[in-house]
């Protein structure tokens, strides 16, 4: 370290600089039980998604490439016994992906778990910060629609379904009921609340 009077000080990398920097290294991270990046994060995805949203067009979307890109990914997850193909219960043309029980307890030991450990020794005010900011450059930069929590969406409707069986909450785009449990889940058809 150079401690002459003329020393500069290193200069600060910029938000987005830093942004980039933790995602490369949380991008190598990942390259961990024959599993690639992308693979990790469908299987995230897939754990995360609720009923709409765990086909392969709402996969792609979400990560931002290709069709062609995900059934790769989707073959090599199914390929290593992560994950399934079951037909559409309605639209028989329609497939919907299913982790398998090895695909749930790989995720037990996702590699990024070692960030969430890093940020859980945080202080709270300074963790709860980090997210909020996050969060509202995430979805800024993503836009307002798109994907989000189902029950943080404009179209759904707490207590809203007839039938408690299925529900007790609606969706207002679909009119389908929602589980509290689907509640907490990513969906495709997420719209912001104005």
């Amino acid at each position: 370290m150079d401690d002459s009077p003329d020393a500069q000080p290193a200069p600060q990398l910029s938000i987005s600089e830093l942004l980039d920097r933790v995602g490369r290294v949380t991008r190598g991270l990942q390259f961990v039980d024959g599993l690639s990046p992308a693979q990790w994060e469908a299987l995230r995805f897939l754990a995360r998604a609720n009923r709409y949203s765990r086909g392969p067009s709402a996969l792609a979307e979400f990560l931002g490439t290709t069709k062609g890109t995900i059934s790769q990914t989707l073959i090599a997850l199914e390929n290593k016994g992560y994950l399934r193909r079951l037909r559409g219960e309605q639209d028989k043309r329609s497939v919907i992906l299913e982790l398998t029980p090895s695909g749930e307890t790989l995720l037990e030991r996702d590699p990024l778990r070692v960030v969430d450990e890093v940020v859980a020794r945080l202080p709270d005010s300074e963790r709860n910060t980090i997210s909020d900011g996050l969060s509202r450059l995430l979805h800024d930069v993503q836009g307002s629609n798109g994907f989000g929590i189902c029950q943080a969406c404009s179209l759904f409707t707490a207590a809203g379904a007839v039938d408690e069986r299925d529900g007790p909450h609606r969706c207002g785009l679909t009119g389908d009921p929602v589980a509290a449990s689907e509640a907490r889940r990513i969906c495709v058809n997420y719209q912001a609340v104005r």
